[in-house]
């Protein structure tokens, strides 16, 4: 297995107010973006595996909360409504394994985790990106590789039973389990637990308080073994809190925003060079002065051979002012690349001391005792792992499962042709 390769399966809050910008994103729906791989011109060739039609993603849950489907009662105004799940794995990983046909095929089957996870109809969208282009790829195979990537934006929804209060005028009833509504809750769906350490003891943070691990904690895990099951090998699981990752992230992109823009410098300095070179003056002001002779009638006649050069210089000048022009636009844009991108190392370098400087207990601990230290966080993962409840959505009947892995089997089948 070419080393590297891993999956990654992460989970973002999105507020009622805020989902707006990443639905943009997501769908598309913008004329230009920050990030400037994307090509617009592959758009089309990003695939819906869900989606609202031509619903917001705030018109669609007002039609859910309209039709009974889901209720917010109880949640303010600013809380989190919307989860964006992420999965991808390396470029690498579809580029040597088929590309585009073949990322349309594990990202099919990534969308049917996402279905365990939320239930079908708590998915809003599920877009696989197609269009991103991925410069180092580019640069190894010569030639545009993209990066395949799926965005899922769900509804955290869990079962809550209502039950009859005291003003029920039936005693029998007070209680009892009223009405069962699909009640949107991030912080019920995603519950935390303390995390244990190998004595069963809960591990406290520096201010002595409580580790608590999020249930999406795990989902690397979850979605590995899911998509190795449906027959998808040759990756690596990501690991559990991804802090290595991005660590290792940070540090490569800085390294390439840093070449990328040691280059455009260079080409700005080329084109400086390349311009003086081609323009220099083959004639000096007073040779220009010098052309031609006064006639007593106030005409001036020149030799041909001093024609010959002023015409060739002027039109050289026209040429000149035109590439000059060119030049001052490219340099324009070239200085708005180099300022985007030092604000953007500036951004990722402060992000890598924060993560250094988390890691740096750990990181000294593995340099002391990395056998212990792996053993002793091996064992807390595997105690966490067995108290970790089934983050799958309830299961669905025995017919609409046998209904659904047939109209699984079909598409696989047609990816296949």
């Amino acid at each position: 297995m070419p080393k590297g390769d891993f999956s990654v399966a992460r989970v973002g809050k999105r507020t009622r107010e805020s989902v707006g910008k990443f639905e943009r994103h997501i769908e598309r729906k913008n004329e230009s973006y920050e990030n400037m791989n994307v090509d617009l011109s592959r758009t089309p060739m990003n695939v819906h595996f869900q989606s609202c039609g031509e619903l917001t993603y705030n018109e669609h849950l007002d039609r859910l909360i309209a039709d009974g489907t889901v209720s917010l009662k109880g949640l303010k105004a600013d809380a989190t409504v919307f989860n964006e799940m992420i999965l991808d794995v390396n470029t690498d990983y579809f580029e040597r394994n088929g590309g585009y046909d073949f990322a349309c095929r594990f990202y099919e089957e990534a969308f049917h985790f996402a279905e365990k996870l939320y239930g079908k109809d708590n998915i809003i969208s599920a877009v696989m990106h197609a269009d991103e282009l991925n410069i180092a790829m580019t640069e190894k195979y010569g030639k545009p590789v993209y990066h395949y990537h799926l965005h899922i934006m769900a509804l955290p929804v869990v079962d809550k039973e209502v039950r009859w209060s005291k003003r029920c005028k039936d005693p029998a009833l007070v209680g009892t389990v009223k009405e069962i509504i699909h009640q949107v809750s991030h912080s019920k769906k995603w519950k935390s637990e303390k995390a244990l350490d190998e004595n069963g003891n809960p591990i406290l943070n520096s201010n002595g308080k409580p580790v608590y691990h999020t249930s999406y904690s795990i989902l690397q895990d979850k979605f590995y073994e899911y998509m190795k099951d449906a027959g998808f090998e040759g990756f690596d699981r990501g690991e559990r809190g991804s802090t290595a990752e991005n660590l290792t992230s940070l540090g490569y992109k800085i390294q390439q925003d840093e070449k990328r823009l040691a280059d455009i410098e260079q080409k700005i300095a080329a084109e400086q060079v390349r311009y003086n070179d081609n323009h220099k003056a083959f004639m000096t002001f007073a040779e220009i002065d010098g052309s031609g002779k006064k006639s007593f009638t106030g005409k001036y006649t020149v030799s041909a051979e001093d024609y010959e050069k002023l015409t060739t210089l002027a039109k050289r000048s026209y040429s000149a002012e035109s590439e000059a022009q060119r030049l001052r636009e490219e340099n324009g844009r070239l200085s708005r690349q180099i300022w985007s991108l030092q604000s953007e190392i500036s951004k990722l370098r402060t992000a890598l001391r924060e993560l250094t400087e988390k890691c740096r207990p750990y990181l000294e601990a593995l340099k002391i005792a990395p056998q212990k230290v792996k053993e002793f966080i091996g064992g807390i993962l595997e105690k966490f792992k067995k108290q970790e409840k089934s983050i799958y959505y309830e299961p669905i009947s025995a017919r609409e499962q046998q209904s659904s892995e047939r109209g699984k089997r079909s598409k696989n089948k047609d990816y296949e042709r």
